[in-house]
């Protein structure tokens, strides 16, 4: 027999008429022991996103639980997360948002089962597939073979691509009150796994149970892409958050800091093809810790740059046809 609502499932979504049912599809086919909730929050979209809800939430008035903003909140600066989740029912919060979806029908309940028998965990992630906006497998996440207990440290220097963020469960309780490090932040699913971090452990759960779509129109992982200066602009953000993360925690984590702000400058001197970075001792060892398909395509890009840019001008061409 099912209990009340064990989890909220919170989907933030915005013009993403091509992916929502996926995403909702693969909410609807969780299976397990206890109820659960799907909270959407549609931002005003521009497209038939909001009518493809519509229609779910006709076939499930029990489960799906949608707001329609008249009006897109994000563009203001709003926290749509935290208003998505303020109505939040759940012992626990599962994010996922319109454009990404879970691909194990069990998902859910493995992440309740240990989060149960484990009050310490503030956290339960497990390794996902980044694919493109077709659903093609593009590269795993997965930040460990096995599962896993990781550090505070670990989450610091992993950065927000240490996890996908669709794979996060939590404590509906820790939902609340976040720290001013949290609000600095110019995205909120890196903040949120450090913030959570510091609250308890954060378990990882070494099985691939969802997607998480990477080049959808108007998403992060397309606009850091778009710009040198957008990637320069987030990276700045990103250490202020840093900053007050720092001030926050009374530089208890000040080393672990340092080397994620050394990880970003890095980042930038080769979108920069400032090479020459190399050579100091502090990107040296950043550059060591690489995995040998990223070494080498630095090192592509660093002597053979005329073949690089070719290759670029060639897919900018045959994406504009």
């Amino acid at each position: 027999m099912k209990n009340k609502i064990m989890v909220s499932v919170s989907c933030i979504t915005y013009n993403h008429e091509h992916y929502i049912a996926a995403a909702l599809d693969s909410f609807i086919m969780q299976k397990t022991s206890f109820d659960f909730e799907i909270l959407i929050h549609d931002d005003a979209s521009t497209d038939k996103t909001a009518e493809i809800i519509r229609e779910y939430e006709k076939r499930y008035p029990d489960l799906i639980k949608p707001i329609y903003q008249e009006e897109n909140l994000y563009s203001q600066d709003v926290d749509v997360d935290d208003l998505n989740t303020e109505r939040a029912k759940g012992k626990y919060i599962a994010l996922c948002e319109g454009d990404d979806y879970w691909t194990d029908p069990l998902k859910l309940q493995k992440q309740v089962d240990y989060m149960e028998t484990h009050s310490d965990c503030t956290l339960c992630v497990h390794a996902a597939y980044i694919v493109n906006v077709m659903g093609r497998k593009i590269k795993p996440v997965r930040p460990n073979v096995g599962n896993k207990i990781f550090t505070i440290e670990e989450v610091i220097e992993g950065g927000g691509g240490l996890f996908a963020t669709n794979t996060m469960m939590y404590p509906r309780y820790l939902d609340t009150n976040k720290p001013d490090f949290y609000k600095k932040a110019p995205v909120t699913d890196y903040p949120l796994a450090i913030y959570l971090a510091l609250k308890g452990k954060v378990y990882y759960i070494d099985e691939y149970m969802a997607n998480y779509r990477k080049g959808v129109s108007g998403s992060w992982t397309s606009t850091e892409q778009s710009s040198l200066e957008k990637i320069i602009k987030h990276v700045n953000n990103t250490e202020i958050m840093l900053e007050h993360l720092n001030q926050h925690t009374d530089y208890q984590f000040d080393e672990a800091i340092n080397k994620k702000k050394n990880i970003n400058q890095f980042k930038i001197m080769i979108a920069q093809e400032r090479f020459e970075a190399l050579k100091e001792d502090r990107f040296k060892a950043i550059f060591k810790k690489l995995a040998k398909k990223e070494k080498t395509k630095i090192l592509i890009k660093q002597y053979f740059p005329r073949t690089v840019r070719a290759y670029k001008s060639l897919q900018k061409k045959y994406k504009l046809k």
